[in-house]
């Protein structure tokens, strides 16, 4: 495969690493089992089971896992051929799907700020025309 093709798969393949992660760490859709991992992660007594179950409220940690998923769906490999190239593809994946991870929380970030200032000014509108 060339560079330009590993650089394309490496930015494509991330997308659907960054939605699965993030999906399963903030969406509403795994609210309840997200909220009992995070009491698991908080109130168990076994250091094991505590970490465990953090990764699965974390979306930098369970994004490498579902890194390791597309890579076994993939064989993507980048720069070297054979396990080299499975362990750096998997920590480059991991880096671009966390940097879509943020930019989306700040967009997300950002449209929320908006709707809530709109409201204000909705609220002051109605309250100058009493």
């Amino acid at each position: 495969m060339s560079l330009t093709i590993q650089i394309t798969w490496l930015f494509l393949l991330a997308i659907p690493i960054a939605c699965v992660a993030w999906t399963v760490t903030h969406e509403e859709v795994f609210r309840e089992p997200r909220e009992y991992c995070v009491n698991c992660s908080k109130n168990s007594k076994s250091l094991w089971r505590r970490k465990f179950f953090y990764l699965f409220t974390c979306e930098y940690c369970f994004s490498h896992y579902v890194t390791i998923v597309f890579l076994t769906l993939s064989n993507f490999q980048l720069l070297l051929t054979g396990w080299k190239g499975y362990i750096i593809a998997g920590f480059a994946l991991v880096y671009v799907a966390n940097f879509y991870m943020s930019i989306f929380a700040l967009l997300r970030q950002a449209i929320k700020k908006e709707k809530v200032e709109i409201k204000a000014i909705e609220k002051e509108s109605q309250d100058d025309k009493k």
